[in-house]
């Protein structure tokens, strides 16, 4: 026992200081120190992803523009760039446009709230304490397994066509994802940690923050990005069904209008704002797990 302890904490140094350095990457096995982060990386990690990511989108919207131009698209099916950034321009100058935006995304954003911090309870629950897993976990999973649609209407029958019902299902749909991937991270920390924590006499409140999190962080992330993208998803189903604001209430009311520079206004501002809120989130996890030795392709 006392060989492999020497392993994962080497004599030189205090096994407590040692084992915080390696967790909170203090410094690099060598010597080298760990480089500052510095903020201004975030708004350059997020330009880069944003700039060059939109290379194909450029390219494709001049080929459309071309080929709509040249009469080989219908107006009526697929309307000209242009024809879409002017009715974009003409909802942007009426204050509409951005009325319903912020509605939105502040559905959105409570209703990810909500899902996403039951998930994250529910997931370290679950992935601290086996008898909890037993008897939860079979159950969140079959409710996993029911299709997002399928649900929808049941929770505008128990709500009706206000906004909670419209919050309620961005929740069920935001809180899978960080359920599952904080689960998966809480029990992909390796066992020998959590040997060490307990014969350094670590509190369970330093457990949690100084070994848990930090080792579970990659897949918390990662199950947060997934969980936003799915509350933007879910906003959409919830706007579509019945709703007098917001992005997908101007979509369905394009829809009976005819307007399909309109709908395609709405399509391109769901697109867009998911993109800026996937690259922030890509931006943190780099800024979070700057310690981490990975593979940059």
């Amino acid at each position: 026992m006392s060989n492999s302890l020497e392993a994962i904490v080497p004599p030189q140094a205090a096994p407590e200081a040692k084992l915080e350095a390696g967790l909170t990457g203090g410094r690099k096995a060598g010597g080298k120190a760990r480089r500052r982060w510095q903020p201004s990386k975030l708004a350059a990690t997020i330009f880069k992803d944003i700039v060059i990511g939109a290379a194909i989108p450029a390219v494709l919207l001049i080929l459309w523009q071309i080929a709509a131009s040249a009469g080989y698209i219908s107006p009526m099916f697929m309307p000209s760039p242009g024809s879409i950034l002017k009715a974009f321009w003409a909802l942007a100058t009426s204050e509409n446009l951005l009325h319903h935006l912020f509605v939105s995304m502040g559905r959105a954003g409570l209703g990810f709230l909500i899902g996403g911090a039951a998930g994250l309870l529910l997931g370290l629950l679950t992935g601290l304490f086996r008898k909890a897993q037993y008897l939860l976990d079979p159950s969140i999973q079959l409710l996993r397994l029911v299709p997002h649609l399928a649900i929808a209407p049941l929770i505008i029958l128990w709500f009706g066509f206000g906004e909670t019902s419209k919050i309620a299902i961005i929740v069920t749909g935001s809180f899978f994802p960080l359920y599952i991937n904080t689960f998966l991270g809480i029990r992909n920390v390796d066992n020998k940690l959590f040997e060490v924590s307990r014969i350094l006499g670590f509190s369970p409140l330093r457990r949690m923050t100084r070994l848990i999190l930090p080792a579970s962080l990659p897949d918390i992330l990662i199950g947060v990005r997934i969980s936003l993208a799915v509350s933007w998803i879910g906003l959409v189903v919830a706007e579509l069904i019945g709703s007098r604001s917001g992005i997908g209430f101007l979509i369905n009311e394009a829809k009976q209008n005819s307007e399909t520079s309109v709908i395609f206004v709405g399509i391109i501002i769901f697109a867009i704002i998911g993109k800026l809120i996937d690259s922030l989130m890509k931006g943190l996890e780099i800024r979070w797990l700057n310690w981490r030795d990975g593979y940059k392709g």
